[in-house]
């Protein structure tokens, strides 16, 4: 037994995990991190890249708050794009392809530089539970732990089963053993489990491939990077190649159909919509001739690929036939067979917004035990459960982020009042505030509440607020400066816009179509000045003056809403009573139990009528 009671022990030790256990620690917590092998801590179970669409800001926000991601993807990124730059700026997402084993040995040795932080490599077998609150777990060995609050992120671990074909193996990840006893406890105390599919693509030798008839994919000319702190730029990237499957390829993987675990039967649970398997893309789009792969480096040193877009549970004979029919791959030499993973998960509908489950008290769930799917999204909630454990503990304030403060607020929200029956994967269509909560504005949005949580220092603080006084010093020179029409007319003449007869701001003809800062830079002296701010600065500043007034709009948007957010429900209200409501709003609302107007308001099968009844019942 160890004699140590720990204020925070957290569970696994993957993107939420790690997360989690940073964040608890780093507030002062004595934390323990509990995983079933340190030698895969912060793995990238699947493709080697951070970011992407909505992922890219989710990461930011991990880093305004003080997290760790976004420094690990930075040290250890071989390629970086910014996503999307062809449209507005709420849609730029950014991404990094990262070196796998890199990337691992970056956030161990994050966390073993960080203070209060301890760890210890078992399998957690149970919980300890007295008076319905959580007292610790009890591991494989038989070795008992206390602790005050426990932090489950057991990724695809609990009850893992591998599929290849029709053999099945029983594990978290291929080549390691799965976890079991935490469901089957959590389910006896009255939890709602159920079972969720993922899968992964073949990993295969660079050297037996022909890249000289890909389609080669670089990184950007000047890359940029995720973390707000002093993290390296990169200074060399590695290049990405596209390929296409065809119809040889899909008729061959036709042939193994009926001895696909998706098509036979034997997977019954539900895998993520967003992210099918290559027999379940030609399955369901019949009508299309080819697919989209990308063929992607796994490291700076290593000849391992990942195929992305190649994701099969299909035999592996089958696999590799169909493979070397790709362009560039008729020669491949395969590493390892994809694969599809089963795993228990439990909906989300069970959690408080800290991500503390209702029916344990200091037990807080986060990542893919959740339903959701993606390193971002299980990090984001990661962060998250650790700060809110650590303040439970230490009798402080609940943290919550809201709907139109981050990315992350609208993925713990929609977790705990939609649920979720499928993997839950962020997208900028969930944020109905996306304007406000773009990659570029992160520290300004989160960066003073990492400060006053204690996650931030105040140099972080102090950049922050220097990036907001010199984006305001460009903005007021842009709106005073004017420019006379024979300055500005050949620009102007540049991007097919009507010259003007009279002098114009300089901000005025900022906000027409097609135009930039870096156009407007072609006038001497508004490049003189505006060479005197960072990329960053000259970015805010332009965004600003571009959609100011889409972005003020959306700040109306939001006040209007979070008047509902005030309007409280009394705890443990009794919807039953309300005879106006509809059956089903009552059966949700009795589910869910929503803390506010607001947030009953979003739960699907609560009609605005029922709102309407619930404000008139709670005198408003």
């Amino acid at each position: 037994m160890i004699n140590e009671t720990y204020d925070v022990i957290v569970v696994g030790a993957g993107h939420a995990g790690c997360e989690a256990a940073a964040a608890a620690a780093n507030l002062g917590s004595k934390t323990l991190l509990i995983t079933m092998n340190m030698q895969t801590i912060g793995q990238m179970s699947c493709n080697p890249a951070m970011g992407g669409i909505a992922k890219g800001q989710i990461v930011r926000e991990i880093d305004a708050l003080g997290g760790y991601s976004g420094i690990v993807a930075d040290k250890s990124a071989i390629q970086f794009k910014m996503l999307n730059l062809s449209k507005g700026p709420a849609m730029w997402s950014p991404r990094t392809q990262n070196d796998r084993m890199l990337f691992a040995e970056e956030w161990r040795l994050a966390l073993e530089r960080t203070p209060n932080l301890d760890f210890f490599q078992d399998m957690v077998k149970s919980l300890l539970i007295e008076n319905n609150k959580v007292t610790g777990v009890v591991t494989s060995l038989g070795i008992t732990i206390k602790g005050k609050s426990v932090v489950l992120t057991n990724g695809t671990f609990l009850n893992g089963l591998i599929h290849v074909g029709d053999k099945q193996l029983g594990g978290g990840r291929m080549g390691e053993p799965r976890a079991f006893g935490i469901t089957e406890q959590l389910v006896s105390l009255g939890f709602e489990a159920g079972r969720m599919k993922t899968g992964t693509p073949p990993r295969v030798d660079g050297r037996s491939l022909d890249f000289s008839i890909m389609e080669e994919q670089k990184g950007d000319e000047n890359p940029q990077k995720f973390s707000y702190s002093n993290t390296p730029k990169l200074t060399k990237q590695l290049s990405c190649h596209i390929v296409y499957t065809n119809e040889t390829v899909h008729d061959i993987l036709r042939e193994g159909f009926d001895r696909s675990p998706m098509f036979n039967g034997t997977i019954q649970s539900t895998g993520p919509r967003y992210c099918p398997s290559i027999e379940d893309k030609i399955n369901r789009f019949a009508e299309r001739n080819r697919h989209q792969l990308f063929v992607e480096p796994e490291g700076w040193k290593t000849c391992e690929i990942y195929v992305n877009g190649f994701s099969s549970s299909l035999p592996e004979d089958v696999q590799i036939k169909a493979m070397r029919h790709i362009p560039g791959f008729a020669n491949v030499k395969v590493f390892r067979p994809g694969y599809a993973i089963e795993y228990d998960y439990f909906p989300p509908t069970q959690l408080y917004h800290t991500l503390e489950t209702k029916l344990i008290e200091y037990l807080y769930f986060a990542g893919q035990i959740n339903g959701t799917t993606g390193y971002e999204e299980a990090a984001g909630q990661g962060l998250m459960a650790g700060i809110n454990a650590h303040n439970k503990v230490h009798e402080k304030a609940e943290f919550i982020l809201n709907r139109d403060e981050a990315y992350i607020g609208v993925l713990i929200d929609d977790l705990i009042t939609k649920g979720t029956e499928e993997p839950y994967r962020m997208f900028t269509s969930r944020a109905e505030y996306r304007l406000l909560l773009r990659q570029d504005n992160a520290d300004i949005r989160l960066t003073e509440k990492a400060y006053h949580l204690g996650l931030a220092d105040e140099l972080r603080l102090r950049n922050v607020h220097d990036k907001i006084n010199k984006s305001d010093e460009l903005e007021t020179f842009l709106k005073e400066t004017s420019l006379k029409p024979g300055i500005i007319n050949p620009i102007l003449q540049g991007i097919d816009s009507s010259p003007v007869d009279q002098a114009y701001r300089a901000a005025q003809i900022l906000t027409r179509p097609n135009m930039t800062l870096e156009k407007l830079e072609n006038v001497d002296f508004i490049k003189e000045v505006s060479g005197n701010y960072s990329i960053e600065v000259r970015e805010q500043a332009e965004i600003n003056i571009k959609y100011r007034g889409y972005i003020e709009k959306e700040k109306e948007n939001v006040a209007k809403l979070n008047r509902l957010e005030t309007i409280r429900i009394p705890e443990n209200f009794d919807f039953s009573k309300i005879g106006s409501l509809s059956s089903e709003a009552k059966q949700k609302l009795a589910k869910v139990m929503p803390k506010t107007i607001a947030q009953a308001g979003r739960i699907s099968g609560v009609s605005p009528a029922d709102i309407n009844v619930l404000l008139i019942f709670l005198g408003r």
